[in-house]
């Protein structure tokens, strides 16, 4: 495993030009070190709950459960048809007590608020903690718990994750290297994208021998309050917190910061595609392999150049108007 690149006293102009527009993480040391919410948590490590408690409206958010013999370790059941947590909805507030009880605890149940709307639960949070790298229109999500595990995993979007509190280990591999992190079910994942089966913290090689070469690509930091990472979308990564208290800010976009569309999931089609092309024979498969690689992954700008541009359909510029009939033809088809 090799360190995530790290830089120090990036400011906006910084990180928009240099790192947002390369396809490859990078750590960011001190890049929210100015929040006041940092500098609370930074004074004793159950700081940032008396910190919050004053932001939360009582409004109720996602919480996710483990119980001790899970370690942490947010994932399925033993068999696959289910998951090891159960999840219940409870104020911010609620959620800091039961961090606080957990503390005492020698081997205590993990607990966690994951990707919680900041604006929707401690909205004054926000308006003390503005990360201004990033347009306000991305908006934040705050990420709160013990020790828990979150298991390799994508996002669609590019994300920023600031850590608040506590620490947190990230690793990170490239997309490419999905074949070798053994990939649980698509439609199906306590994530809600799938996730590596494998157990970073006792691999089991036998079961999993590829993963070892996964390891040797991965690139992995720790980071502590003030600090950020840049995950670009599609990159795989496990993300453990390791404190008793663990708060983290992230922000996640799709395409330019500054895209005024709404990018729909690329997901959808893998499904899609899944259920239409795989029942095929081999010929046939490789043979739209080679359609989608024209039309798609290898298109290049003289792609529709032959055809009239009022002609040229999901070839050429694709308009709202355009992407509202493509979307009804679609819904046709698949109620057919």
């Amino acid at each position: 495993m090799a360190a995530i690149p790290e830089w120090r006293d990036v400011d906006a102009a910084t990180f928009r030009r240099e790192i947002a527009t390369a396809y490859r993480p990078a750590v960011l040391r001190g890049f929210v070190a100015d929040w006041p919410a940092v500098r609370q948590a930074s004074t004793a490590p159950d700081a940032i709950c008396g910190y919050l408690r004053a932001f939360d409206n009582g409004a109720a958010v996602d919480v996710l459960r483990t119980p001790p013999s899970a370690k942490g370790r947010i994932f399925y059941n033993d068999n696959l048809n289910g998951f090891n947590f159960s999840h219940d909805r409870a104020p911010i507030s609620s959620v800091l007590g039961r961090l606080e009880k957990y503390s005492a605890q020698q081997n205590p149940p993990a607990v966690a608020v994951q990707s919680a709307l900041i604006a929707d639960c401690i909205p004054g949070f926000a308006r003390e903690n503005r990360l201004t790298a990033l347009p306000e229109s991305i908006l934040p999500r705050i990420w709160l718990g013990n020790t828990v595990i979150t298991p390799a995993h994508f996002d669609e979007s590019n994300n920023v994750a600031c850590v608040v509190a506590g620490a947190r280990r990230f690793t990170l591999f490239p997309p490419e290297q999905i074949a070798n992190l053994y990939i649980g079910p698509l439609g199906y994942a306590p994530t809600g994208t799938p996730i590596s089966l494998v157990s970073f913290r006792d691999p089991d090689f036998k079961r999993y021998p590829r993963f070892r070469e996964a390891l040797a690509a991965a690139q992995v930091a720790e980071l502590g309050p003030g600090d950020a990472v840049y995950i670009p979308a599609l990159w795989w990564h496990h993300v453990e917190s390791l404190a008793k208290y663990n708060a983290l800010v992230n922000y996640w976009w799709k395409g330019p910061i500054d895209a005024t569309t709404k990018s729909d999931s690329a997901f959808d089609p893998l499904i899609h595609s899944l259920l239409n092309l795989k029942h095929l024979s081999p010929e046939q498969r490789k043979a739209w392999g080679v359609i989608f690689d024209y039309y798609l992954f290898g298109a290049g700008d003289d792609l529709a150049a032959h055809i009239p541009e009022h002609k040229r359909g999901v070839l050429g510029e694709i308009s709202p108007e355009l992407a509202k009939q493509i979307k009804a033809f679609l819904v046709g088809q698949l109620q057919r």
